[in-house]
């Protein structure tokens, strides 16, 4: 049990969890869920590290099916600049490791920003904070969670 699912059973939120085989050899985590869940990848979400210039660390979600805008966060944030997060320093922030970030129950929980285009959905994917495990949830539940800041993100 993650952290992410251990903080999601405290709540009344309905959620389900989904789970895959991870191929080790796989690095395209969010394309790997995607396409061994059969899901549509505009709705499985990434959960991207990312420093803040001067402010620090910050959780942007952006759909797997796209790419984040690094001037539109750091605009959205009120940073000079914004670029990905040291990989060396992705654990020790978030206790996840790349591939399995979820955006619930972080060591610290960062601020997050969620791109605008997810609460068109009724649900969305985000990582179970675990390679292999899926959270399936309304996109509002997780906005509540996380208090998410929604934007523009995508390049």
């Amino acid at each position: 049990m993650t952290p992410a699912i251990l903080l999601l059973k405290k709540t009344n939120i309905q959620f389900k969890i989904h789970e895959y085989d991870h191929d080790s050899n796989r690095t395209d985590y969010g394309i790997e869920a995607a396409s061994k869940l059969y899901l549509d990848p505009a709705r499985v979400i990434k959960s991207l590290i990312v420093e803040l210039n001067p402010s620090g660390f910050i959780v942007a979600m952006v759909p797997i099916s796209e790419q984040l805008s690094m001037k539109k966060l750091s605009r959205a944030a009120g940073a000079k600049q914004a670029t990905m997060a040291p990989s060396d320093k992705i654990q020790s922030l978030t206790g996840y490791l790349a591939g399995g970030i979820s955006p619930l129950g972080q060591k610290r929980q960062l601020a997050c920003f969620l791109d605008q285009a997810a609460a068109s959905h009724s649900t969305i994917f985000i990582s179970g904070g675990n390679r292999g495990i899926e959270i399936e949830l309304s996109p509002h539940d997780l906005i509540d969670l996380t208090k998410a800041y929604q934007t523009d993100l995508i390049a």
